[in-house]
């Protein structure tokens, strides 16, 4: 703010980008305005369109599901394992058919999802792994972060992510064609080889593009963010195991936790009410009752009024998912969550199972 220049782009951009490939551990990362931007940008970049289909779980926030369409595509669902809530890597195979151009899986609340079988499948039948790495910055499979698996992956800076710049989101790659395609999109499909602002040097548009950029000031967010990544992941987990040994002793839910190897970073904590939706529901509206905010994360895409209206989806199609998806509660769950206000949080959850 100081510097009193910089505020549409700047060196902070280049600078985030740089951190965000080396923290993830690829050769590329391209910054964007939010996820959903990244999302439809990288499938612009991937050149996916009219008649091509793409794999995308129903268990995720809309926007998954809506990138394929905004680029001509067809989402064609699969359902989900019930060990991470990801994508089923055989109900995936499954969907494949001679349309099939990508899939792209999500990292649920911050858990890995089965990414290696997912490559492989993938690879196997030369389509595009893009992962949607949006709750998952962080999160790791034997120390290999979740989003250097696929061909590229998608974050998000919104604010309830793991670090956060308001909005915000990026696209990490390996691939330098895919980058420099990347940046055409986001910039209007301007060649910059200067700060267009900064400079008067003509710049020609050379395909068409969008206004996807981040600004400089949200990318000085995300480096001091970024700057504390490990200490906020810290907060969560602990936060997570206080909250896990108490619950855990509750017959009826099912506490959040990941298979072995892998590393949660619980950018969401999800409670699974066994058997019982109707309880779910109640225990929502108790807790609501008592000051504490909860959410469903997340209601099956496919059963939304648009998917139902544009694709004919009844319910009955994704039976895990929608069982899943009718079990979950959302607890609150962020770094400077304090004991005292677990325990309320607790305490409220141990009331409502006691009144039965």
């Amino acid at each position: 703010i100081r510097s009193g220049m910089f505020w549409a782009v700047g060196p902070n951009i280049k600078k985030f980008e740089e951190a965000l490939a080396k923290y993830i551990g690829t050769r590329y990362a391209v910054a964007f305005n939010s996820g959903t931007s990244a999302l439809h940008a990288i499938l612009l970049a991937y050149e996916i369109g009219q008649c091509d289909e793409v794999i995308v779980p129903s268990f995720t926030f809309i926007a998954t599901a809506n990138a394929p369409l905004f680029v001509g595509a067809t989402p064609i669902f699969a359902d989900i394992e019930d060990k991470t809530y990801g994508l089923d890597p055989d109900d995936v195979k499954r969907k494949i058919t001679s349309k099939t151009r990508a899939i792209l899986p999500i990292h649920y609340g911050g858990c890995p999802c089965f990414i290696a079988e997912l490559k492989e499948i993938a690879q196997e039948h030369g389509l595009v792994l893009i992962e949607d790495a949006a709750e998952a910055f962080g999160a790791e499979i034997e120390g290999k972060k979740v989003g250097s698996f696929g061909d590229a992956a998608i974050l998000s800076f919104c604010q309830n992510k793991v670090i956060t710049t308001g909005e915000g989101g990026a696209v990490v790659t390996n691939s330098k064609e895919i980058y420099e395609r990347l940046k055409l999109i986001r910039s209007h499909g301007r060649l910059e080889t200067d700060d267009y602002f900064s400079s008067a040097e003509y710049m020609d548009y050379v395909t068409l593009g969008y206004n996807f950029r981040m600004s400089n000031i949200t990318a000085a967010l995300g480096i001091a963010q970024l700057n504390k990544i490990d200490q906020v992941i810290q907060m969560r987990r602990d936060n997570t195991l206080y909250m896990n040994q108490r619950l855990s002793q509750i017959d009826i839910i099912t506490i959040p936790n990941a298979p072995e190897g892998y590393y949660h970073v619980y950018q969401i904590y999800t409670i699974r009410l066994k058997e019982n939706a109707n309880l779910r529901d109640s225990l929502m509206k108790h807790l609501s009752e008592g000051s504490v905010m909860t959410k469903t994360y997340f209601p099956p895409v496919h059963l939304t009024h648009f998917y139902r209206q544009e694709f004919g989806f009844k319910g009955g199609e994704l039976p895990l998912t929608e069982k899943v998806a009718s079990e979950v509660l959302t607890l609150p769950m962020y770094p400077a969550l304090n004991r005292e206000e677990m325990n309320y949080i607790m305490e409220q959850i141990e009331n409502f199972i006691q009144k039965g």
